[in-house]
């Protein structure tokens, strides 16, 4: 009996196998700079953990800025990226704002917390490692 390779890098399902990566960036509306303590960093990690975790979304890496999000994440093909962008843009600005109806009020107008725009690029040529270096070097640039 042969044995099976397996593919470095590559999540195995008893339907399938993929190796999908994702760089994704969205921002705040107004590019308003929110995330500035510790404090509101940790809640929004855990918020985007929790997102991540109800729709079987791996985050590889994560950064919360003062006024932008990046993730490497990894997801099933069964989903759609845009499926996976609403969800974690959609539910993170509605929990955030149930815990924080005062930063509502006051700072986003029209009651948006984030840009309607989103980047998001498969890993391409660009190595995971790379990507995740990347990610993980942005908390020290601000």
């Amino acid at each position: 009996m042969r044995k099976k390779q397996r593919i470095p890098g590559a999540i195995y399902t008893q339907s399938y196998v993929y190796n999908f990566h994702f760089h994704l960036i969205w921002t705040t509306k107004y590019r308003r700079e929110l995330f500035t303590t510790p404090e509101l960093v940790d809640e929004m990690k855990t918020l985007l953990n929790r997102i991540a975790e109800l729709n079987e979304i791996t985050i590889e890496a994560m950064e919360v800025m003062p006024d932008h999000i990046h993730l490497l994440i990894s997801f099933k093909p069964k989903l759609a990226p845009t499926t996976v962008v609403k969800a974690f843009k959609g539910a993170s600005a509605r929990l955030f704002f149930k815990n924080h109806p005062d930063i509502k009020a006051s700072a986003f107008w029209g009651g948006h917390l984030w840009t309607r725009s989103y980047y998001m690029s498969t890993l391409g040529n660009m190595s995971h490692e790379v990507v995740e270096t990347y990610i993980e070097g942005q908390r020290l640039k601000g």
